[in-house]
């Protein structure tokens, strides 16, 4: 299940604010607390790595007056790469005008080989610079056949709302790229421009597809997989705003319903032959191949086992190097595509494993035999990824939550290939990474650890919910070089005038330390008394608190809170990132943990901070979201009393995948019946919204309908708004319609 829309379109949102907002003091607070993210610049800086593997050039400042500086760390000299002056005057004339501004014409370009000599853009045009003589010369236009050659071609959009588009993949050598189309694998030379087919037994519904296709090192070779969709269920999309409607349907997985039969293939480019890989039952992830080209390595995933294989490209046949296994459920983070958990050495013998065997996601040495050599990290902290390996020091870097009383924050450690303790490398509490999850969707927030191709050096981007972003040099032994970049965050101060709280709350066990956020208005008097609304996502892929500067969520809680709201986030026994113990409370048992916990923090919250009025609670959120902002007011409807839920699933059978965490339906007909939300409709009391694209297909619009035949029949009422062909991630005007909704719903109802 996708994360819910609301981080994607919050950009959007920050263009479309004045339309949502009227001119109140406290609509313009909560419009520019949209545009907040656009508001605060600097703290994060791309580096771009040069050849001696330490130095790097980055640029700061606006179009306005845009410098490139190069560092060299090993001199610790910091200097402008060009001289602005003399590459203005030496461009002009070629341009044939003055040029605007006062700074440098552009802000990225391209080394030619040995670094003597740059190409860059300006306005269309492409010019070369030398840089002892700085003599620019024009570069010939690319013809648009040429381009077209040289830049990987789209092929479709993801398959579900919020996933990348994909696009051709070039071959390591850069004369192919692969794409694939009407149910075929095709090559497209960039030499010629010439296309030819590599497969030619696709057909509707049994197809070859180029995602995730993975060349071979010598680029003679590449594996694919063939997907057979001719058993799975059809579903209806249909186009109402056409001048006839129109149907649409499309191959829809749902829990319990027959899926893909999936086959995998490595194809040889010039004879087109196929190996078909021994896949066994699972779906297999194209993790690497070994440098050499011997073997293609692959996880196999089922529901509760993980094999990492070795495929023979020539014959398909595959090796066993090892099974990890769970009683539970793996963390998606470790089973999604190019997952964190397999790392390769360079030595060609080794692979870092990631497992939580022992309840806390570590890192293992093995041997491709698939023998343990050590288990290297010890901590009672799950680790996330693998940053990078030094082998010639023998050092792997890694990033993990810890802290005391943090377990949330991002931080970098070290330990030695041999196994022992571990060291922190990250200084200030707070975000130095971004979580797997959101970076798989393309979707993080510019925090994180990137270190240079020597490894002797590593730029730290971090920040916390009220630490602005900054960049830091370090050594790899975490000492600091140098703070690069700070955020110039002086608006926050008038746009946050009471900063965000951060809380401890025990669980509704009465045991589990709970973590969380409290957003209050610009205005807040803390002897008045202020609506309660819990901003809820509760889903067990991923965390919802956001706990950057001015990252995810936390803009649209904030500007919400300005509204006249306390608005309360936290994140509930069930998801990821505390170790397994605290994500398997999920495990068979979705829908009955996650609204207990968050009736309990609003309690404790609300004992000891008078000015949240409990007798005017709301709950608003989307997809995983959505589905609990209706059981909020379904299980506890003498707490909520106002809900607005966005793109929900009503029932755990409409969407794929709950078997990850409920088992089989036949195997837990119970849990899957208390799960439904459906089935308690008759519980409603309060005021609920359900808002819902009519082409959605992560959250299919059939869940609403169901729901909304379950009220009919309770006798219940209930408030709907349908946005046409919008699917999961809601877009331009339909995009502010769900949030001036959203405003508009909790002030009626919650406010007197």
């Amino acid at each position: 299940m996708i994360l819910s829309k609301i981080l994607r379109f919050l950009a959007a949102l920050v263009f479309a604010a004045a339309a949502v907002f009227a001119q109140s003091p406290r609509e313009m607070m909560a419009a520019r607390t949209l545009a907040l993210p656009t508001l605060v610049t600097g703290g994060f800086l791309e580096p771009h790595w040069m050849e001696d593997g330490n130095s790097f050039w980055y640029a700061e400042g606006s179009p306005v007056d845009t410098v490139i500086y190069k560092y060299d760390p090993v001199a610790g000299k910091k200097t402008p790469l060009f001289d602005t002056a003399r590459l203005r005057t030496a461009l002009t004339p070629l341009v044939g005008h003055e040029l605007p501004y006062k700074g440098l014409p552009f802000d990225n370009f391209t080394f030619l080989p040995g670094e003597k000599s740059v190409r860059f853009s300006f306005e269309g045009r492409g010019f070369t610079l030398q840089l002892d003589s700085y003599t620019i010369a024009p570069v010939p236009p690319e013809s648009e056949p040429e381009k077209d050659r040289r830049t990987p071609q789209f092929v479709r959009k993801g398959l579900l709302a919020g996933m990348p588009a994909v696009y051709e993949i070039l071959s390591p050598d850069g004369r192919w790229h692969v794409g694939s189309k009407d149910g075929n694998l095709y090559l497209r030379s960039t030499i010629d421009g010439r296309s030819e087919a590599l497969t030619d037994d696709g057909i509707k519904d049994d197809m070859w597809d180029s995602d995730g296709a993975l060349w071979a090192p010598n680029s003679l070779s590449l594996v694919a997989l063939k997907a057979d969709m001719r058993d799975m269920p059809l579903y209806p999309i249909v186009h109402w705003l056409k001048p006839i409607e129109e149907v649409e349907w499309v191959r829809l997985g749902k829990t319990g319903a027959a899926g893909a039969n999936l086959e995998y293939y490595v194809i040889d480019v010039m004879s087109k032959k196929k190996a078909r890989i021994e896949a066994g039952s699972g779906e297999l992830h194209f993790e690497t191949w070994r440098p050499d080209g011997s073997e293609l390595l692959l996880l196999r995933q089922g529901l509760k086992k993980l094999d990492l294989l070795a495929a023979n490209p020539r014959t398909g046949a595959t090796r066993l190097l090892f099974t990890e296994t769970t009683n539970t459920f793996f963390d998606l983070a470790l089973s999604l595509p190019n997952s964190p958990n397999f790392t390769l050495l360079s030595d060609n013998r080794r692979f870092l494993w990631l497992s939580e065997r022992d309840g806390w996601n570590q890192i293992y040495l093995y041997d491709l035999d698939g023998k343990l050599i050590r288990k290297l990290t010890e901590d009672k902290r799950p680790v996330v990824r693998v940053a990078a390996v030094d082998e010639k020091n023998g050092w792997v870097y890694y990033t993990a939550h810890g802290g005391e009383g943090r377990p949330y924050d991002f931080q970098l450690y070290r330990v030695s290939l041999e196994g022992g303790k571990a060291d922190r490398l990250s200084e200030a509490p707070g975000q130095h990474d971004q979580s797997v999850y959101l970076s798989w969707l393309g979707r993080g927030q510019g925090e994180g650890i990137r270190f240079s191709p020597s490894r002797q050096f590593f730029l730290d981007s971090h920040s916390d919910v009220n630490d602005p972003p900054q960049t830091e040099l370090r050594r790899a032994d975490g000492r600091l070089v140098e703070v690069l970049s700070k955020a110039k965050a002086d608006v926050v101060k008038i746009l946050r005038p009471h900063p965000p709280e951060e809380f401890t709350v025990k669980a509704a066990d009465g045991q589990t330390d709970l973590y969380g956020i409290i957003y209050k208005p610009f205005d807040f008097d803390p002897n008045k008394k202020y609506p309660v609304v819990d901003a809820i996502y509760a889903g067990p892929q991923t965390t919802w608190v956001s706990r950057t500067f001015t990252g995810g969520s936390g803009v649209q809680d904030q500007a919400l809170a300005h509204l006249g709201f306390i608005i309360v986030s936290v994140d509930g026994r069930g998801t990821p990132d505390r170790g397994k113990a605290f994500q398997d409370v999920v495990y068979g048992n979705f829908g009955r943990n996650e609204i207990p916990d968050h009736v309990a923090a609003l309690k404790q919250l609300a004992a000891s901070r008078p000015f949240m009025d409990m007798s005017r609670v709301g709950v608003f959120g989307s997809s995983y979201g959505g589905y609990f902002t209706i059981r909020a007011m379904l299980l506890a409807p003498d707490v909520y009393h106002v809900g607005v839920s966005n793109a929900p699933i009503t029932t755990l059978l409409q969407v794929p995948g709950q078997e990850k965490y409920m088992g089989l339906p036949q195997e837990n007909k119970e849990g899957y019946e208390y799960g439904s939300n459906v089935r308690i409709a008759s519980n409603l009391k309060g005021h609920l919204m359900l808002i819902h694209g009519t082409s959605d297909i992560n959250a299919p619009f059939t869940a609403t309908i169901q729901l909304i035949e379950a009220f009919v029949r309770a006798g219940k009422p209930y408030d709907l708004v349908v946005l046409p062909e919008q699917n999961h991630w809601l877009t331009g005007p339909s995009g502010a319609y769900y949030f001036s909704t959203l405003k508009r719903y909790l002030e009626e109802h919650l406010k007197p």
